[in-house]
């Protein structure tokens, strides 16, 4: 098992960013939440708990993203790739032979686009009423056998013959949530590496992940790393906060304390990839309380967590770094743009890649490879939405500044009309009563002047 240091300095470590491939109806999300479901159902009904908590998180520049579009699958890796980001790590369900949500990744996989690196992570967690793999109503549960690890292996082989596949010192990396559930880990871990072998491809790269109360030696469950899972680790390791008005239910942590403690938590004596968050706030899928949130998650803060985690996984020759998410909208955790920060979260983690040694993606020229002719489309058709935004804005604001010189012009034309009423008013009262005292003069016999001698 390879320890920190032990092999020379990576000098500019690869993000990989989460993706949740759960953007489009199901028929078990129907069935189990209503029709036509999807995680924005529970994103747009989100709002604040307490003064300052930021909710709800609406999308911006990508809109609300319907993942069954390969152009919806193809923007997104194009913005990841222009802002340092090096992959996607797809989230993988496998329930015996069964796959739920897979509908994104297949169509990646049979199509050959978007042209951008990934790899996979077998989230092999039971699902529940309680979204977090907890104790609560089952409705799809993991079930394992000898006999499914082998078709497993055999279908995840596929992936692994992808060119765009992820690899770890020549091996395809591929992620198990809590391979500790499994009853067998050992045993699963070494008949997959055989079945590779036999196809005649390197054995994957199996990495744990640190989640719940379980930060081990990943070597006691045969896997080759670790990694971080934040924000699993956060309780208890930083303490909670308590802003006015928050529900004591809540569990919330102060974002930029989180950076910072996770920045320079001490490495381990086995190698364990680090993660980074941009945010976390699970409140959107808990409207009854008991949220978990990293309260006043900002950009400048994850630059400098996301800058001096690279620095430090270079240094200890880890060049892996992984980025919770891009897409976890009703967890709060996304690096996609929201009507709040834009592309600021994007934009902080290209600086920070730059700065690691990590060279940007730039728009290809179109004549040197047929390829190009997409990049350039897509680069184009962000720039017009892009102008398309300023010019919509720009509108708005020459609309609300005619309009306030429009009402402004209208109360002052009120208020003249209101003057001349009662200068109206005045008039009619003098008149009266000058011709009450021309009748006056004119009983007493008095001489006066008569201008209307009528």
């Amino acid at each position: 098992m390879q320890t920190p240091g032990a092999s020379a300095p990576v000098h500019a470590p690869r993000s990989i960013a989460f993706y949740l491939p759960q953007f489009h109806p199901v028929p078990e999300n129907d069935a189990w939440w209503g029709a036509g479901f999807t995680e924005w159902t529970n994103v747009v009904r989100a709002g604040p708990k307490f003064p300052g908590h930021y909710q709800p998180h609406l999308p911006a520049d990508l809109g609300f993203t319907d993942l069954r579009l390969p152009e919806t699958r193809a923007a997104q890796a194009r913005m990841a790739r222009r802002h340092g980001i090096d992959g996607f790590c797809y989230y993988h369900y496998w329930f015996k032979g069964r796959r739920v949500l897979d509908r994104p990744f297949a169509e990646v996989l049979a199509s050959g686009s978007p042209d951008f690196p990934f790899c996979l992570c077998w989230a092999n967690e039971s699902w529940t009423r309680a979204w977090d793999g907890g104790t609560s109503e089952v409705l799809a549960a993991q079930d394992y056998d000898p006999g499914d690890d082998l078709d497993h292996i055999r279908w995840l082989v596929t992936a692994f013959r992808d060119r765009r596949y992820l690899t770890v010192e020549g091996r395809p990396l591929l992620l198990v949530y809590r391979p500790q559930s499994l009853p067998r880990p050992l045993a699963t871990f070494d008949a997959w590496r055989k079945v590779c072998a036999d196809e005649g491809i390197p054995e994957p790269f199996i990495c744990k992940f640190d989640t719940r109360d379980d930060f081990s030696d990943p070597a006691l469950v045969g896997c080759d790393a670790g990694a971080e899972f934040l924000p699993h680790g956060v309780r208890g390791s930083v303490p909670t906060i308590s802003p006015t008005g928050s529900h004591p239910g809540n569990l919330v942590f102060d974002y930029a304390e989180v950076a910072e403690t996770f920045a320079e938590r001490e490495s381990p004596s086995w190698r364990r990839y680090s993660c980074v968050l941009p945010g976390w706030d699970n409140s959107s899928r808990r409207p009854d309380g008991s949220s978990f949130l990293l309260h006043g998650a900002n950009p400048a803060d994850y630059e400098a967590w996301m800058a001096r985690t690279l620095e430090r996984s270079s240094a200890d020759g880890r060049d892996l770094v992984f980025v919770n998410a891009w897409n976890e909208w009703a967890e709060g955790a996304h690096l996609e743009p929201d009507q709040r920060f834009g592309l600021q979260f994007l934009e902080a983690t290209g600086r920070a890649m730059e700065a690691s040694g990590h060279q940007l993606s730039k728009v290809p020229d179109p004549g040197a490879d047929p390829a190009g002719y997409e990049e350039l489309y897509l680069d184009l058709y962000e720039r017009f939405v892009r102008l398309q935004k300023l010019q919509t804005d720009q509108d708005g604001a020459i609309r609300r500044l005619a309009g306030r010189d429009v009402d402004r012009l209208r109360a002052e034309l009120a208020e003249a009309r209101l003057d001349a009423d009662l200068l109206a008013g005045r008039t009619a009262q003098l008149e009266r009563a000058l011709r009450q005292t021309r009748l006056r003069l004119r009983a007493a016999d008095i001489p006066h002047p008569d201008p209307d001698p009528s």
